[in-house]
């Protein structure tokens, strides 16, 4: 006999126990790649792989769970063939050890890119990325305090196997500066590093909190008005380790990455396609010419920046790469990111300070040097292809159906801005080719090719379908 009594009601999709399980994987597997090297210098290096191979497993496991759609017609072309061609380098690799272990790492950091991509909104995944920030930023001011207010001297890493009486500089862990005024490095030991997570909050927590003025009827879920006060107290806290970890590079990439902002919030206020043309070019106009001066006058400038002329050694660095460059121009010595540090070539190719250098600090002569000009050709598609459908997808309202003047959101500013700042990163690091760089770059390219219109509310019906394929995540 069938009962009469109605069925209990059920929780939220966004709160079923599925659902939170597969999204605090991606804000741990996030939070793992976006503290980098923190894992080593707490767990050594076996440490920082098991970790590595933990996030990238459950990462796995969770996107075959989850069986998302994907258009075999949106295929990012060029990232797949720099993929093959990594993996082919095997065969003529100078180091195949090194090439074999760094494409290990560059597929587990490929498959976290396509879990972001595939299995989240665009919303979801800045929250994710919010969350996953946080969390590093939280613990790297909490791990400078409690050396400086309580250890009170330098900490090197975990299980250091140098010399401990007179370490270089480069090896500590924390250089216990918080409170003199120094440059703090974080839980990943290097200041730089701390300064790209803080640049990406800055990004993220701050379109965030601009959404929170769109109406609720806007694009996608909107964060709760009661929030306000979180996202502004994460804002000022990416502010504060922005400034505390000052990296030359970074404040660049952030001027740079403001410009690009203020561009692409004039193309929106265009009226009408042609008036975008006047911007574009006073854009391009003011970038031919900062480019000049920039030349002209780089000893005055880099003084101002405390930088010395030959960019902290980077000169230097880059000759010794490009001579080995044109030794094999073609297809390179071997896929290799980072350097393989056992292998007999990178182990006295670079030493900086006493520490041994695992990157070119120029992403763009790290390819052609391993992967050679065809690779080179191959990640310019894919950094090309980042840049342009993220500008669209930033200036163009969303398209989904026949309306043309559905609301921009302040949101879909953010993959833009994260790219444009990889990009200008890429010039002075390597840190594009792997770890968090590498995620994002994967993430970015996948998703603006397979979803190269910005959610909105009121889609039509074959929109929403796939939208349910992911998961409508609550704001934390």
């Amino acid at each position: 006999m069938l009962s009469s009594e109605p069925a209990p009601p059920r929780p939220p999709v966004e709160l079923s126990t599925r659902a939170l399980v597969i999204r605090h994987i991606a804000v741990f597997a996030t939070f793992a790649v976006l503290a980098g090297t923190f894992w080593t210098n707490l767990l050594t290096i076996w440490g920082y792989t098991a970790v590595a191979f933990l996030a990238g497993g459950a990462s796995l496991a969770a996107m075959l769970s989850m069986r998302p759609h994907l258009h075999r017609t949106r295929v990012p072309w060029s990232l797949v063939g720099y993929g093959a061609l990594a993996v082919v380098s095997l065969v003529w690799s100078a180091y195949p050890s090194g090439t074999a272990a760094t494409l290990v790492g560059a597929a587990l950091c490929t498959i976290l890119g396509l879990f972001l991509a595939t299995c989240f909104t665009w919303p979801e995944v800045l929250r994710i990325l919010g969350r996953a920030v946080t969390w590093v930023l939280s613990l790297s001011l909490l791990f400078e305090f409690v050396v400086a207010a309580i250890i009170r001297h330098p900490v090197l890493p975990n299980f250091y196997a140098g010399d401990s009486e007179d370490p270089p500089l480069l090896a500590l862990w924390s250089r216990d500066l918080l409170f003199s005024g120094g440059r703090i490095q974080g839980i990943s030991g290097n200041a730089n590093l701390l300064a790209v997570v803080a640049l990406l909050g800055l990004i993220v927590f701050g379109v965030r909190l601009a959404a929170l003025r769109e109406p609720r009827t806007g694009t996608g879920p909107q964060p709760p008005a009661e929030r306000r006060w979180t996202l502004l107290l994460r804002l000022g806290l990416a502010a504060v380790m922005f400034l505390l970890s000052f990296s030359t590079t970074i404040l660049l990439a952030a001027l740079v990455t403001g410009v690009v902002l203020v561009a692409a919030l004039l193309i929106r206020r265009a009226p009408k396609p042609s008036a975008r043309t006047p911007v574009y070019l006073g854009f391009l106009g003011v970038a031919i010419i900062g480019t000049i001066g920039a030349v002209t006058f780089r000893t005055q400038l880099l003084g101002l920046l405390g930088k010395s002329p030959d960019l902290t050694g980077r000169l230097d660095i880059w000759a010794t790469v490009w001579q080995l460059i044109v030794q094999r121009p073609v297809f390179g010595w071997g896929f290799s990111s980072p350097w393989a540090p056992w292998e007999p070539l990178f182990s006295d190719l670079v030493i900086r300070r006493g520490v041994q250098q695992l990157q070119a600090h120029n992403a763009w002569l790290d390819v052609w040097f391993q992967l050679g000009v065809v690779g080179l050709v191959l990640f310019a598609g894919i950094i090309l292809s980042m840049l342009t459908r993220t500008w669209f997808l930033a200036v163009d309202r969303p398209r989904v159906d026949l309306d043309a003047q559905r609301p921009y959101s302040a949101l879909s500013l953010a993959p833009l801005l994260i790219a444009v700042s990889l990009v200008v990163q890429s010039v002075a690091e390597s840190r594009i080719l792997i770890e968090s760089g590498w995620v994002l770059v994967v993430l970015l390219v996948v998703k603006t090719k397979q979803e190269p219109a910005w959610p909105v509310a009121g889609a039509p019906n074959t929109v929403r379908r796939r939208a349910r394929r992911t998961l409508a995540a609550r704001e934390e």
